[in-house]
């Protein structure tokens, strides 16, 4: 209740309804806040969408574990799926027969699975693991603030005095929904605008000021109302360049009817192709606490789960296909989260109960496309609960630094700590510009190395200061490949990796400005 009181305090005067395509949305009015979302240093035109799949998502129905069908039988077998309908990632790893769509985008690529994602000492409160994933915090702390909140305080600490202005005219962020998000809570005042009401964007678009039950009546309350609806639109900061922003684009790309996280996403991707310098979107799915009916008995590959899942699958799919048609699709990442996942053993209700760690899924032509971590141990259990592989901070670090470039003390003080990074970007460029079309091609053959020396290639589009080095999955340099001034054109070395220990490894090449990573894996 205490952080409750204090948001309640401290956002109403930033708190606007407003509404796109009949979807709530809110807008972290920040301006540069993205900018570099988090580098004044390096300027980006990447954008990050989350999706929150509220209510806690069965992680162990949605990435199953294919090396551990007996286990799997065994603990869930009222809600288990066949496992000749599971979706193949790879031999040991699937997905819900209800995600085609998304199996489609890893065969080309575009998506990147972390396994066993939660934190030390789990809590299974909807309301405080929600918390804790906002906050980026420990679960014995107790935050005011969020992540992203406290890196936008440092690098706007006068907020919202002067935004927006002529450097950063567009919101840093958006949100749709109704409930202003903690992530964006700055440590003495929200750093953003909740945009709430739900038919606002035809209205702003449109220039009216009809509600989502149609004109008030001409009388003296009707006519209060219209007055307040006008005040809300006119009172929003950034409706002028949202409005802008929308009128410059139209979808593309043929969405699902009857999916609100479609509906959220298609907005996105008009606002995204509209020009709006916006770096962060954050979308929400809920239903997802599933304790009973999570399939239909009869077929468990149907049921509450299954249509979750399909929604998330088809709609991001739209997405992406409309952002290719629209032509700004490598600017773009997506990435899924949720409060936590469910326990391994299904419950006599054809459910499941709160429980643990989760897969959480990124999205995107810029991903590594390769499963992050093993399928998590269905035997190997903490009271009935999967172990945790990575903690969702981790993933957190990892974007900020990966996709938008930020590094050093910025990220330590937008993460409170220093975390492990894990190789969820292929290319590590700060700005899409930098590697669009696979400027470096940068790759290692074989790989994996099983005992001969690779050849890492590349291809340089002008002259340039070349670094190249091997790094572990904690950053430490293991092997300088080379280190001097080298033509435009093909470039090889040769990486004897018979030092290295089994296991992921990160070549990095730097040319210049620019940056590009590529995954190496040792296998002895």
């Amino acid at each position: 209740m205490k952080r409750r009181d204090f948001i309640k305090a401290t956002t109403p005067l930033l708190t606007v309804p407003f509404l796109l395509n009949g979807t709530p949305v809110r807008a972290l009015s920040r301006m540069k806040v993205l900018n570099p979302l988090f580098n004044t240093t390096l300027s980006t035109d990447r954008v990050l969408v989350l999706i929150q799949l509220q209510g806690g998502n069965d992680g162990i129905n949605t990435v199953i574990p294919l090396d551990q069908m007996s286990d799997y039988n065994s603990l869930r077998g009222n809600i288990a799926l066949p496992e000749s309908k599971i979706l193949k990632l790879n031999t040991a790893t699937g997905i819900h027969t209800a995600m085609t769509e998304v199996q489609s985008m890893w065969q080309n690529g575009m998506l990147n699975v972390v396994q066993g994602v939660t934190y030390p000492n789990p809590n299974l409160s909807h309301f405080r693991s929600t918390d804790i994933w906002m906050a980026g915090e420990a679960y014995n702390q107790y935050l005011n603030t969020g992540w992203l909140g406290r890196y936008l305080d440092a690098e706007f600490p006068n907020y919202p005095t002067g935004y927006p202005n002529a450097t950063m005219p567009d919101p840093p962020a958006i949100q749709m929904g109704a409930v202003m998000s903690l992530s964006a809570q700055g440590p003495s005042q929200s750093m953003g605008m909740a945009i709430q009401d739900p038919t606002t964007f035809y209205n702003l678009v449109n220039g009216t000021t009809k509600g989502p039950f149609g004109d008030p009546p001409d009388t003296r309350p009707g006519n209060e109302l219209k007055f307040i609806r006008q005040v809300e639109t006119e009172s929003q900061a950034y409706s002028s360049v949202i409005k802008t922003a929308a009128d410059k684009a139209n979808n593309m790309a043929s969405y699902p009817s009857g999916n609100s996280l479609a509906d959220q996403l298609k907005i996105v991707a008009r606002l995204v192709a509209g020009g709006l310098m916006t770096r962060v979107y954050m979308v929400t799915l809920g239903g997802f606490d599933t304790h009973a009916g999570q399939v239909v008995s009869s077929d468990t590959t149907t049921g509450a789960h299954a249509t979750l899942l399909s929604r998330v699958s088809t709609a991001v799919s739209a997405f992406y296909e409309d952002l290719k048609q629209l032509g700004c699709v490598d600017r773009v990442l997506t990435m899924t989260f949720s409060e936590f996942g469910r326990r391994v053993q299904s419950n006599a209700s054809l459910g499941t109960d709160h429980g643990t760690s989760e897969p959480m899924m990124v999205f995107g032509t810029k991903v590594n496309p390769i499963v992050i971590g093993n399928n998590p141990s269905l035997t190997d259990l903490d009271s009935g609960n999967l172990k945790m592989q990575t903690d969702f901070r981790q993933v957190y670090t990892s974007v900020l630094s990966q996709w938008f470039g930020v590094s050093g003390a910025e990220l330590t003080s937008s993460m409170l700590a220093d975390f492990t990074q894990v190789p969820i970007i292929k290319d590590l460029s700060n700005s899409v510009s930098d590697s669009t079309g696979d400027v470096f091609a940068l790759q290692c053959n074989p790989n994996p190395l099983d005992g001969i020396p690779g050849t890492i290639r590349y291809t340089l589009p002008v002259s340039a200061d070349v670094q190249l080095r091997v790094m572990d999955l904690d950053g430490r340099i293991m092997i300088n490949l080379a280190s001097a001034y080298q033509s435009a054109g093909e470039q090889h070395c040769s990486l004897n990796a018979a030092s290295l220990p089994s296991g992921s490894y990160f070549c990095e090449l730097r040319a210049g400005q620019r940056r590009s990573v590529c995954r190496v894996v040792v296998a002895h």
